[in-house]
């Protein structure tokens, strides 16, 4: 029988992030050890929240929840993605309480300490600005040596911008904590806009999910209203979502394959232009297939197979059915609000 993968997630629990939790938490092959929190889809405190109610409707209430960072590197608020994740940052569904607290640790802490117990073992997954990261590399310069792989959902490369017409919000909300991350010497895997924008949720999502009935289910079914009316309304012909964090996690956990995936020179545009916070990938080598280069620190992924969100939908279908939860409306246990307001885009 193979070992579950170790497996940190650092994120901005909105409503892909969760989606990403849920697939990961329902995977027997990934032991998610820890999952640390970052301001950017909604406040740091608020994703740690977030995630620990997640976690707790398919019965993850030992995983510790960590939050960390809620200002850049340079101490500015990131602009939460109200708009895009609902005002609590989960699609406005309302959750209990979780019965599992916040971690007295910071989350800084707790990915130096997960690090370490993994003894080399632990895949590192950041779906959210990479502020935590930065950090965390400041307090332990050797942490790339620590960890077997670091997976970071971010960036375009021949994709737009979600937040500028050139600058993704993971890599855009904190330039300067991401060109440090890149700059590191770690085994890294980016997976920009290029690939998350054409895996797509759509309503048939929605539909397969209601109809398996769990908590679990419901929930990412009822929170994925809000994410659907984003993104018809600024970002796809029609009713749905990218698939960021999920698809991450799914690279992140060997799971997917990418069909593409070259070895790139990649850095972060940190000046003040139109063009700050852009991910700037050297794809000069197109036309010769991308050969291996001496100074190549990142692999993107740049194509996948278009069917990870069926095989979200199998996972989140592993989950337990509740016999009180109807297939057509919200579990009891939650409920959604739908105000909107308007913020930054995340994600």
């Amino acid at each position: 029988m193979t070992t579950p993968q170790p497996l940190l997630m650092d994120c901005d629990t909105g409503v892909d992030d969760a989606l990403a939790l849920l697939y990961l938490a329902l995977s027997p092959d990934v032991d998610l050890r820890a999952v640390t929190t970052v301001g950017g889809n909604t406040a740091a405190r608020q994703a740690a929240v977030n995630t620990l109610q997640v976690l707790e409707l398919v019965g993850r209430t030992d995983i510790p929840v960590a939050a960390g960072a809620d200002r850049t590197l340079n101490g500015s608020l990131p602009h939460y993605a109200t708009h895009v994740h609902g005002d609590n940052g989960i699609g406005n569904v309302q959750l209990p309480a979780p019965t599992a607290p916040v971690a007295d640790t910071d989350a800084v802490d707790l990915i130096i300490e997960t690090a370490r117990q993994a003894d080399g073992a632990l895949s590192l997954l950041a779906t959210a600005p990479l502020t935590n990261l930065a950090l965390a590399l400041r307090r332990e310069p050797r942490l790339p040596e620590l960890v077997r792989h670091l997976t970071v959902m971010g960036g375009a490369v021949h994709h737009p911008g979600n937040i500028t017409p050139l600058a993704e919000a993971n890599i855009g909300n904190d330039p300067e904590a991401a060109a440090l991350v890149l700059a590191a010497d770690w085994d890294l895997t980016i997976v920009p806009l290029d690939v998350t924008m054409r895996e797509n949720l759509t309503t048939a999502t929605q539909r397969d999910l209601l109809a398996h009935g769990s908590p679990a289910c419901v929930f990412a079914a009822r929170a994925l209203d809000v994410y659907f009316d984003f993104h018809e309304e600024v970002a796809l012909p029609f009713r749905g979502s990218a698939c960021h964090d999920p698809l991450a996690a799914a690279i992140a956990a060997g799971h997917v394959v990418p069909r593409l995936a070259p070895r790139l020179h990649v850095d972060v545009e940190t000046g003040d232009g139109p063009a700050r916070g852009a991910l700037v990938a050297d794809t000069r080598a197109l036309y010769l297939s991308y050969p291996e280069r001496a100074d190549a620190n990142a692999r993107v992924v740049l194509e996948t197979d278009g069917r990870f969100p069926g095989r979200l939908v199998e996972r989140l279908r592993t989950s337990t059915p509740a016999a009180d939860t109807a297939s057509d409306s919200a579990s009891p246990a939650m409920s959604t609000r739908t105000t909107r307001t308007n913020g930054g885009t995340a994600a």
